[in-house]
């Protein structure tokens, strides 16, 4: 999660039509009496002239974790004639109370306490925006359902719609092993962080106590609702999108692990309404990887003058949905910059689609169907080339060349092609299959196979048959009987030459993104009519003249920070020959920094293992690693956490271990420990 600082590719703004004062820490209060920690970037002249207020509200702490960023987005509004306001969610950074889980009631309750406090300042107008990335564009999404009267429209990115099918935790009802500890283990050490005792005064220490006594490891409640149960819809706004009545500007990435969900916004929301899809992973266009970036603050200005001051832009008169056509590349584990072209649709689904089928003949895709029956293979370590799952944009992000995974799988080539095809939305498979347990899984996977040799994956979707009706209601896997099942990929906007193959791969696994079942099993597809590759051959309709550039990428200058410890990356797969054990190492160091605004200094490392032996699904293990420090020069803390999961045919099992130094003190150190059935899984 390092902050990508990429002054080379954006013009960096210094002058702004209205003078910016800044407050790094007011408290706004909460009925509860809890108060929640916010930093303000107001125009001077807002106290005698109101402006909108752009809200953003993040767990992440805005005195150092989110400071570098904040500096060059919230400036650059306020520079613009609004409010800007960044707001730690309670229990984070110095805002008070305990924080139990993500997207819980008491947060979004919390927000509408926020939305109005804003809308009842001196410098507001009482029209408020919100924007957020990932966490600030779930709840972006969650708060405008609830439909506060102040809050008039929002900018969601890289977020969901439906929290149980595009987040960290589950896919296709397979729990996601390379994220679900991951990302628990991330929030466990990010909210053991102490608030700062500038700003929260002498009970810092007392309340840094309790916050550790009282935060528990998120994954234990999700591990504890593997289905798609009351748990995973609180917070879906697809449960009702009708509840949504305010504008919304939807942005994704295909380097992302969220995307998929702005077409099903684009497409079932009834209110006003924007996508935006590109090259990008998990950042904001202006900034994010791969390119080309945009003038995205630009572009948000267009989209909270048109809804929060009431101005004309004619951003509405422009085309609903614009998405990046990528070329075909080599295979790479990172690029700076993906080559393409924009497309533009009034709508979606769009009638530029058309369904492209192929047939699976003798390791071949075909045109005519034809019959057979195939056994899958069965290895392990299938799936370590993937990359990872939600790419940041940092170096070894993306998935590697995918012949060695082909070699894993079983793939099926075309012959190469002889028309250019552009690949816009959900690729589909559909399998007749048979298996002899009750518990199995699918992971498919669409690649580009140049004339070179190298293989390129596309797209890739997973499904847990038991979930192959529902993800509410599992049910075991019928028993050496033919049934029939719909995988979908995650949506790719992706050209495919002329002269290249496409390759579907099929397995039963994927680690570490899936957890591996109990037993391995056979898994055979029965190879007819009913057994397809379908893919969405797009049409591109767009003329050049329709396409209104985006403007060049520009910011607030970042500001002022000093490197204490530069930030470095290493991904390693490892196999002992001997055991026949495999391990994948990902190791990031996000280095060090100081900040001479507030003297804190900050920095982090984190090392994750997966492990898993051939032939031997009970293997199974991550670990992940955390090392985390912010303080002064006269106050140091430091984090450290280990958590572990493993599984047995019955169980999965879970410890998460916290230690919390302050100097050479250890004032805490615990390990918590935690099983619970396999359900479905």
């Amino acid at each position: 999660m390092v902050f990508n600082v990429r002054e080379s590719t954006r013009s960096i703004k210094r002058e702004f039509p209205y003078e910016v004062e800044v407050t790094d820490h007011i408290w706004i209060p909460m009925s509860d009496g809890t108060r929640l920690s916010a930093k303000l970037w107001i125009p001077k002249s807002a106290t005698t002239h109101p402006v909108p207020v752009i809200l953003e509200y993040l767990p992440y702490r805005k005195n150092e974790f989110t400071a570098l960023r904040d500096s060059i987005r919230h400036p650059y509004f306020a520079g613009h004639g609004y409010a800007s306001v960044r707001v730690d969610i309670r229990g984070c950074g110095d805002s008070e109370g305990f924080i139990y889980d993500e997207y819980a009631k008491q947060e979004q309750d919390d927000a509408l306490e926020v939305l109005d406090w804003l809308s009842k300042q001196q410098w507001s107008t009482g029209s408020v925006g919100m924007i957020g990335k990932s966490w600030g564009g779930f709840n972006g999404l969650q708060v405008a359902a609830l439909q506060h009267p102040a809050l008039k429209t929002i900018i969601t990115l890289c977020s969901t719609d439906d929290r149980y099918a595009d987040d960290v935790h589950y896919k296709g009802g397979a729990v996601l092993a390379s994220d679900m500890l991951w990302w628990a283990s991330t929030m466990l050490v990010y909210n053991a962080r102490p608030a700062d005792p500038e700003n929260f005064g002498s009970a810092w220490r007392e309340n840094w106590l309790e916050r550790l006594e009282k935060t528990p490891p998120f994954v234990e409640e999700w591990m504890r609702h593997q289905r798609r149960d009351d748990y995973w819809k609180h917070g879906s706004i697809c449960e009702n999108y009708e509840d949504i009545k305010i504008p919304v500007y939807a942005v994704g990435g295909w380097a992302d692990g969220y995307t998929n969900a702005v077409f099903r916004l684009m497409e079932k929301l009834k209110g006003p309404k924007k996508g935006l899809i590109g090259p990008w992973a998990h950042e904001y266009p202006e900034v994010a990887v791969p390119g080309p970036q945009i003038g995205f603050l630009q572009e948000c200005l267009r989209w909270w003058d048109q809804w929060l001051k009431e101005e004309e832009t004619g951003i509405m008169d422009e085309p609903a949905l614009r998405m990046w056509l990528q070329d075909a590349v080599p295979p790479k584990t990172d690029y700076h910059i993906r080559p393409g072209e924009w497309v533009l649709e009034k709508s979606w689904p769009t009638q530029n689609t058309q369904e492209k089928i192929y047939y699976l003949g003798n390791h071949q895709l075909v045109t005519n169907s034809n019959y057979g029956i195939e056994k899958l293979k069965t290895h392990q370590q299938h799936g370590l080339y993937a990359g990872v799952y939600c790419p940041f944009g940092q170096e070894g992000d993306m998935a590697s060349d995918q012949a060695i995974e082909n070699g894993l799988s079983n793939t099926f080539t075309s012959k190469p092609l002889v028309k250019e095809l552009s690949i816009l939305g959900f690729p589909k498979v559909k399998l007749k299959v048979t298996s002899d347990r009750k518990r199995a899984n699918l992971a498919v996977r669409l690649s580009d196979l140049s004339p070179e040799g190298t293989s390129k994956l596309i797209s890739w979707g997973q499904l847990n048959l038991t979930h192959r009706n529902s993800h509410e209601f599992p049910e075991d896997v019928p028993v050496e009987e033919e049934f029939t099942v719909l995988v979908e990929m995650d949506a790719i906007g992706y050209k495919v030459p002329v002269g290249h193959c496409l390759q579907l791969s099929v397995s039963p696994t994927y680690w570490p993104h899936a957890w591996p079942t109990a037993d391995e099993g056979e898994i055979f597809i029965i190879k007819d009519e009913d057994t397809q590759l379908i893919l969405p051959d797009y049409t591109n309709t767009t003329k050049e003249q329709d396409i209104i550039p985006f403007e060049h990428p520009e910011t607030a200058a970042v500001m002022e920070r000093e490197i204490m410890r530069e930030a470095g990356r290493t991904r390693e797969i490892n196999h002992n020959t001997v055991t026949n054990e495999w391990i994948l190492n990902d190791f990031s160091d996000e280095g060090c920094r100081r900040l001479p605004n507030n003297g804190l200094e900050y920095g982090s490392t984190n090392k994750n293992v997966y492990r898993i032996t051939e032939g031997n699904p009970l293997s199974a293990s991550v670990q992940c690693d955390w090392t985390l420090t912010v303080g002064r020069k006269d106050w140091q803390t430091r984090l450290e956490s280990s958590s572990t999961m493993t599984s047995d045919a019955q169980k999965f099992y879970v410890t998460s271990q916290l230690k919390a130094l302050e100097g050479d003190n250890v004032l805490y150190d615990t390990c918590k420990t935690f099983e619970v059935d396999r359900d479905f899984n």
